[in-house]
């Protein structure tokens, strides 16, 4: 079911392809504005003052295309409707991105964002519909009710599954939502105005590390504040007129060098690297999960493309992006640190919390999430300090990688966590129930292994003795040099 515009534009896509040889799918300008999107103006120019304008000052205004061109549809299209003699949609998909970007599209298709809105269904969600929310917002997509936490949180940044209503009309819990994960009608997935804001779609503004800060901030994923307390984000605003965010090609170390932003490390053209709409590829680590995994594997799990991308490539093609600002002993030794920061969470507190949280769980009533103290504090350990603590170190930001990550991570660990658990083996216990009982013997020899390790005696007051001298001369030099 292709969306296709009559008339004008297919005609003139036809000729100039043949004419040139161009290939069908990529951007070019028509002659003209066409009789249809005349038309549309004649109504919306006034109706719409504001999208006028901003297709006015777009790129798509001085290439001739218009409304029609990117909000045609043919009639077995699930979301069209007749209006004044067209058959068109409210909905803009990438499939109708496509027609004239079909490179960009491809390559968002195949990354994590375009996936974004899977996570419905997901333990967030259970946070949201469930233990947040209840069933009080009624729509007729959603007869049964669903939640108002998801519907203005989560499914804003993620995307949802969008409802068609009768008449091309879409339902009011689903839509507006421009998540970069957007389940469209078509099959689609993805929302090309989460970056790109309708109707200028602006590559200045995606350009910009405000544009993904409506996403990518908050206490899981601070990246946009993680930035700005980075040298990166101090230089940006600093500079930001240096920046010349409006070049068409926007190479880093020719069109600007003052400061990177989440576009040039992760999407942007360099001297050596075309543009990328697969914002995996130049990432070497996947810091979203409860242990970090190398991003090919999470790519394998989703079937996606980049499965076949090593993280060995990925980092080289990062490391393209360093060194136009860089030399390569600064950019190799980052690594250095970054990996072992990672691996020290990995290490001390992912993986056997992981262990503890899996034997924890037979320890309980029932299986319902979020219902002790002990499933909060792994939650957060992972999902909001964990992350913190490797995001942090991957874009240089020490407060976030300390006092907001591992500093949280090791409090929640030792304060939170190991008493919950140990309060969850008491009433284990206490309920009589043999399969509890065992259940909690179990968790209870794999505490006490994971305590009695190097990374965690300390907590037990079995320092090593020569570790404990070693701090204990360390304290008195620290006295000495700053005491008078």
């Amino acid at each position: 079911m292709q969306r296709f515009g009559m008339g004008s534009l297919l005609l003139a896509t036809i000729g100039l392809g043949a004419m040139t040889g161009v290939a069908l799918g990529q951007a070019f300008g028509l002659r003209e504005i066409s009789r249809e999107t005349k038309e549309c103006l004649q109504c919306h120019q006034k109706l719409d003052v504001g999208v006028y304008q901003q297709w006015g000052a777009s790129k798509h205004f001085r290439a001739n295309v218009g409304c029609f061109e990117c909000h045609s549809a043919q009639p077995g299209d699930i979301d069209a409707f007749e209006h004044q003699g067209y058959t068109i949609a409210i909905l803009v998909t990438p499939k109708d991105c496509s027609r004239c970007h079909s490179k960009e599209v491809e390559e968002f298709q195949g990354s994590h964002h375009s996936k974004a809105g899977r996570i419905l269904g997901s333990l967030d969600n259970v946070l949201a519909e469930v233990v947040e929310g209840n069933h009080g917002m009624v729509t007729p997509g959603h007869p049964e009710g669903v939640a108002a936490s998801a519907v203005n949180g989560c499914w804003q940044c993620h995307g949802t599954e969008v409802k068609v209503l009768p008449n091309g009309k879409l339902d009011p819990a689903t839509w507006p939502n421009s998540g970069i994960g957007r389940i469209n009608p078509d099959g689609t997935e993805g929302s090309c105005n989460a970056c790109h804001t309708r109707h200028e779609f602006s590559a200045a503004q995606a350009r910009h590390p405000d544009t993904c800060g409506k996403c990518h901030l908050g206490p899981d994923h601070p990246q946009k504040e993680i930035y700005e307390e980075s040298k990166h984000g101090i230089a940006f605003f600093s500079h930001i007129d240096e920046m010349n965010l409006d070049s068409s090609k926007w190479v880093v170390g020719e069109d600007y060098w003052a400061a990177p932003t989440c576009a040039t490390c992760h999407m942007s053209q360099t001297k050596n690297q075309s543009v990328t709409h697969d914002v995996g590829m130049r990432i070497s680590w996947n810091n979203r999960p409860p242990v970090s995994v190398r991003p090919e594997k999470a790519d394998a799990k989703m079937g996606l493309p980049g499965e076949n991308v090593s993280w060995q490539v990925r980092r080289e093609n990062m490391k393209d992006v360093c060194q136009n600002c860089h030399q390569v002993q600064w950019v190799d030794n980052f690594y250095t640190q970054y990996d072992a920061l990672v691996d020290l969470y990995d290490e001390k507190f992912a993986k056997p919390s992981g262990e503890l949280n899996a034997l924890a769980q037979k320890c309980k009533a029932h299986p319902t999430p979020f219902s002790t103290d002990a499933d909060w504090a792994y939650w957060e350990l992972w999902h909001h300090e964990g992350r913190r603590a490797r995001h942090g170190a991957s874009m240089m930001a020490p407060d976030y990688t300390h006092w907001h990550g591992t500093y949280d991570v090791a409090k929640t660990f030792y304060t939170h966590f190991v008493p919950a658990l140990q309060d969850l083996m008491e009433n284990a216990r206490k309920s009589g129930d043999a399969g509890r009982i065992a259940a909690a013997d179990a968790l209870e020899a794999k505490l006490d292994e994971v305590l009695n390790s190097s990374d965690h005696r300390w907590f037990l007051g079995k320092t090593d003795p020569a570790e404990a001298a070693k701090r204990k001369a360390r304290q008195e030099e620290f006295k000495s040099r700053y005491n008078d």
